[in-house]
């Protein structure tokens, strides 16, 4: 067996070291080095070829490890991502990870990086253990440049910020919680914060937010995150669903689905990191980010079915179904964004299990107020490297909307088309500007670990976020 070095490391002290290779000849440029001394039957025998997912950990000479990656045929983009993601779940050492970035794939470095951060990722706060944890508190990409490093290292630093809110037990993550956690984090990017308490909400009469929050002994909460750098070429407004647990209120959920309702507020976390990460790498966007955040619990003031809430701005709404609660707060987190005047507003929200049910649990659904704007999405998204999936805004459904005593309903009566019927009511709040709605039922929760993704909250949404300012920086 020749062994072909793709992605392999050429500063061993101390680190553990990583090798991508190919199945079979053409190797991608790097260096042999990191394979000189390994027996290439040895590595036969163990029944290592090479082929994509493949993984092999050997003693080194030089270095705590030599791991062996298979990247098949033809590597790419993905398939590195996804053998970085690997690689580092294999390294349980708090020393440095290094690999080869000038591995001649196209984003190599961003692949290598996102792959081993997001990959290597543990939410581990209620573990009694003490079972040491990859660790990549510093990373060497050889042959690349440590500020592009830097940056998608903060990329994925605030996924995984994400998916430690995501992951904490509602009991632990109450409105007035994450509010003060939004706080801090942005704060310390740099990012001014304004947390309205239930007072204020009241006072600025947001009826959606106070509707869904009237069952719940915890207050809502509304936090406006705002990032102004100097001279900006844009303004970017997101909007992030932030149901710190969900119920489904009077209309109770089944026990099945309600065991991962704490997952309900990844919206919220969504646009917070993606925020902090915009911040943090000092991207000429301002950003406007706002969390409505609430329980949608069952009590004695809990809305009814057949109640009546008048949001912010917009058409008052009649209730007939109390788990169809995130676009009740969404309608005021619209209407305030609309206040800030913003070139595009993003809303972010594990909305309906309809669009799980459309694409499954690996694709996030897309809706534009015209094409044009969900070809931003879908363009910011495949630079990312999320699956997204453009759906129809389809506005012929709004007359299943119709309400007998209030402007809207909530919910159509017909189970067919929800993700659909949710859209076409926000867009009732987004106004006449461009606006996209993106629905994360389905990819919010990854249900498996394998490459950059880790069984529990995927973080999903943050990266797109990203690139979708970077795009409007360079927009004429």
């Amino acid at each position: 067996m020749e062994l072909r070095a793709a992605t392999v490391d050429i500063d061993l002290e101390g680190a553990t070291l990583i090798a991508g290779i190919l199945q079979g000849g053409g190797a991608l440029p790097g260096s042999e080095e990191a394979l000189e001394g390994v027996d290439p039957a040895a590595v036969e025998a163990a029944g290592f070829e090479g082929k994509t997912g493949q993984t092999l950990r050997l003693p080194h000479p030089d270095a705590a490890a030599l791991i062996l990656i298979g990247l098949g045929e033809e590597a790419g983009y993905e398939t590195l991502r996804d053998a970085s993601g690997d690689a580092a779940r294999m390294v349980k050492t708090q020393a440095a990870v290094s690999l080869l970035g000038g591995s001649g794939i196209e984003g190599a470095v961003r692949a290598v990086v996102e792959g081993a951060m997001l990959g290597a990722y543990s939410y581990r706060d209620y573990k009694s253990d003490d079972e040491e944890q990859p660790s990549l508190e510093t990373m060497h990409i050889v042959g690349a440049d440590q500020s592009e490093v830097d940056g998608w290292f903060t990329v994925a630093e605030a996924t995984n910020l994400a998916r430690d809110w995501v992951n904490t037990p509602a009991r632990d993550l109450s409105p007035e919680v994450f509010a003060g956690l939004i706080e801090t984090v942005a704060t310390a990017a740099g990012v001014s914060a304004e947390v309205w308490d239930r007072d204020r909400i009241e006072e600025e009469a947001l009826g959606g937010l106070l509707g869904v929050a009237a069952g719940s002994d915890r207050d809502p909460r509304v936090v406006t995150l705002t990032y102004k750098p100097t001279d900006p070429k844009a303004h970017l407004a997101l909007v992030g669903k932030g149901i710190t647990f969900d119920s489904g209120g009077l209309s109770i959920k089944a026990s099945n689905y309600m065991e991962e309702m704490k997952v309900d507020m990844s919206g919220a976390a969504t646009v917070v990191a993606a925020t902090v990460a915009i911040a943090r790498l000092g991207l000429p966007v301002q950003v406007t980010c706002i969390t409505p955040l609430t329980d949608n619990a069952i009590g004695g003031d809990a809305t009814r079915p057949g109640d009546v809430l008048r949001p912010l701005d917009g058409p008052t709404i009649e209730v007939l179904n109390t788990d169809a609660e995130g676009r009740l707060i969404l309608a005021d987190g619209l209407g305030l964004a609309r206040r800030h005047d913003p070139d595009l507003i993003v809303d972010v929200a594990t909305l309906t299990g309809a669009a799980r049910v459309a694409l499954g649990d690996q694709i996030a659904a897309v809706f534009g107020s015209d094409s044009e704007v969900a070809a931003r999405v879908l363009d910011a998204a495949g630079l990312a490297g999320e699956q997204f999936w453009e759906m129809p805004l389809f506005k012929k459904y709004r007359k299943s909307l119709d309400s007998n005593i209030a402007d809207i309903k909530n919910i159509s009566g017909s189970r067919y088309g929800g993700a659909i019927v949710a859209a076409v009511f926000l867009s009732e709040y987004a106004g006449e500007g461009p606006w996209a709605h993106i629905d994360i039922a389905g990819p919010a929760i990854a249900r498996e670990t394998s490459g950059d993704q880790v069984k529990g909250a995927s973080g999903v949404g943050v990266r797109t976020l990203v690139e979708l300012a970077k795009a409007m920086t360079e927009a004429d």
